[in-house]
């Protein structure tokens, strides 16, 4: 199957908070990124089956990782909001964008 992603992709496992408003209630989950780009992110989480489908959520770095030359051109990921697109048994991938 041929690649269609227009942005590239890093592996990059940064440590990120997870704020999510799932059946009226707040959860919040400290969380690690497998890879990310300029669109979104793929986390890792044990939660994923309990998350329902289009859940939105708020991403915040939990401790930020400056050095990293290739992430420079990325969005930060202090507020950033997004969308989860899909579930695994290792994660969630979730698409940046829209409002919480």
């Amino acid at each position: 199957m041929e690649e269609q992603r227009l942005y590239k992709r890093f592996s990059a496992k940064l440590p990120v908070i997870l704020e999510a408003m799932t059946s009226n209630r707040l959860k919040v989950l400290n969380v690690e990124t497998k890879d990310i780009s300029a669109t979104g992110a793929f986390i890792y989480t044990k939660e994923a089956p309990f998350i329902p489908d289009d859940t939105r959520f708020i991403l915040n770095s939990s401790n930020p990782d400056e050095s990293r030359i290739e992430l420079q051109k990325l969005k930060q990921l202090d507020n950033c909001i997004g969308t989860m697109v899909r579930s695994t048994s290792e994660g969630i991938a979730i698409r940046f964008g829209g409002e919480f």
